[in-house]
């Protein structure tokens, strides 16, 4: 019966856990693994499941802690700074340097998420970020979490979180200057 059970729920809500998984992480392969993920610990769970909740409410929560888990474990590696440095976007005094100086942005340029070809640009600059930085854009602005949700699903402090959103926008505005607004 359990297995069946289990047979019916992927050929139910796959679907729909894949689209929620790649929603969450704009990546093909990680929401594929992560249902998988999520199927297997299903049926090793299966007994736990009382029906006090949904099948499908279920395997989400499933689902969800195996995302932030996905994202934790991201978080954690180790980032090197003297590729992503923030010195290479300021002088000796504070300043900016003329070369990354970030360019004006014109007014006409404010419905800018709302062109396709610009948030293919986009896209590519944050999974162009080192791991961290791009897990933290994703849950703060697409995801739209609180700097406090983030911080605590990734075990980070708010300085270190706030460090990295802050590195993570300079290079973005710097990968959007030189890959959109081209001079």
């Amino acid at each position: 019966m359990e297995n069946e059970n289990l047979r019916n729920w992927v050929n139910e809500f796959t679907n729909e856990l894949y689209k929620w998984a790649y929603y969450k992480t704009s990546s093909v392969e990680t929401a594929e693994d992560l249902v998988q993920e999520t199927f297997l610990a299903a049926a090793e769970k299966i007994n736990n499941f009382k029906g006090d909740s949904s099948a499908k409410t279920w395997l989400f929560s499933i689902l969800n802690h195996k995302i932030i888990d996905h994202y934790r474990k991201n978080v954690n590696k180790p980032v090197s700074i003297e590729n992503n440095s923030i010195s290479d976007f300021f002088d000796e005094d504070g300043g900016w340097r003329q070369s990354k100086r970030p360019k004006d942005w014109h007014e006409e340029d404010s419905h800018l998420l709302d062109d396709e070809d610009f948030q293919t640009i986009l896209h590519k600059c944050i999974n162009a970020l080192p791991t961290k930085w791009n897990t933290c854009v994703r849950l703060k602005y697409l995801s739209e979490k609180s700097g406090e949700e983030i911080c605590q699903e990734l075990g980070m402090t708010a300085t270190n979180f706030w460090q990295i959103v802050h590195r993570a926008k300079l290079q973005l505005r710097d990968c959007v200057d030189n890959n959109w607004f081209k001079s």
